[in-house]
């Protein structure tokens, strides 16, 4: 009978997410040459060597990429255990890993880690804020147990629950104050800044301009601080969505204006596993994150951007 543990398919699994030993090792909170040592145990019981090393990486040997897609499934059964287990309670509780992208996680965060901190105390709350495709990558390998993202996503294997929906604003060079808001087709002639591939906040801003790709002099960023300090400096115009407005533009010299109406906007909600144990648990958390939005938009009519503007 082969002999191994949990722990060293744990590692495994690291070190081919990782393809680094030292990376690998961090993730895991071991020392590398333990890491190495456990490897090396499990290629001794397996009877076959799983990566290929070299002086500054690893890749996985054709018998490696075949026993960690089965070493995922393990570990994933594994894991339902434990969500049964969890399932099976009357209260929310215990490890809740949840993921966010970028352009919702800094200013719907706090306030959600707020409200479930108060209402559901023995929850322990790991948080990952990434891409949207890495996020439903770690959601349907259950790496996640939810994440809260633009919808919809098109994953036949998940479910979506909507929670709020927000409009994207024109932010522009302060000096352009008080001018009419351009529409969405004379945007398309104006030097539109823009995240950088892979955000879905991007897309969307294209898909209002009805474009299918940025013109060439577009210029990009890793995030909406960075748009709008560039902005500021007079580079361009951007969107950003409305819950960023007040963090984003308080130290920056641009204007902010509202589109006519249909104003572009996105729908924000919840992605689970559909087979995930934890489906009504997970939907009683949506009810908090549609909570935390509320509250959110509660305090941008109290205390509205002196620089916003309505189109005319």
């Amino acid at each position: 009978m082969i002999q191994m543990t949990l722990r060293q398919l744990r590692y495994f699994d690291a070190l081919a997410r990782h393809g680094h030993f030292g990376r690998a090792a961090e993730a895991c909170s071991i020392s590398q040459p333990a890491l190495s040592m456990q490897i090396k145990e499990m290629e001794q019981a397996l009877g076959g060597a799983l990566l290929e090393r070299s002086a500054r990486q690893i890749t996985l040997t054709k018998f490696g990429e075949e026993i960690v897609q089965r070493v995922r499934d393990i570990l994933r059964s594994v894991d339902e255990l434990g969500d049964f287990a969890r399932a099976a309670q009357d209260r929310l509780a215990g490890r809740l890993r949840i993921g966010m992208i970028p352009t919702i996680a800094p200013y719907l965060l706090p306030k959600v880690i707020e409200n479930l901190a108060r209402m559901h105390p023995e929850l322990d709350i790991h948080v990952r804020e990434t891409l949207t495709p890495k996020l439903i990558k770690e959601v349907t390998e259950g790496r996640l147990d939810t994440a809260i993202v633009a919808l919809p996503v098109s994953e036949p294997s998940l479910t979506e629950v909507a929670c709020f929906s927000e409009n994207f604003l024109l932010v522009r060079p302060g000096e352009d104050e008080g001018t009419p808001v351009p529409s969405h087709e004379t945007l398309r002639e104006m030097r539109l800044l823009l995240l950088e591939e892979g955000h879905c906040f991007r897309d969307q801003a294209l898909s209002f301009c009805n474009m299918q790709s940025p013109p060439r002099e577009v210029l990009d960023a890793s995030s909406l601080s960075t748009l709008v300090q560039m902005v500021g400096a007079g580079i361009g115009v951007t969107l950003i969505p409305e819950m960023a407005v007040t963090v984003e533009t308080r130290s920056a010299q641009v204007s902010v204006a509202r589109f006519s109406n249909p104003q572009p906007s996105r729908t924000i909600g919840m992605v689970w596993r559909k087979t995930s144990p934890l489906a009504a648990q997970l939907q009683q958390i949506s009810e908090v994150v549609c909570l935390a939005a509320d509250a959110l938009r509660e305090q941008r009519k109290a205390k509205p951007s002196p620089r916003t503007s309505r189109a005319r």
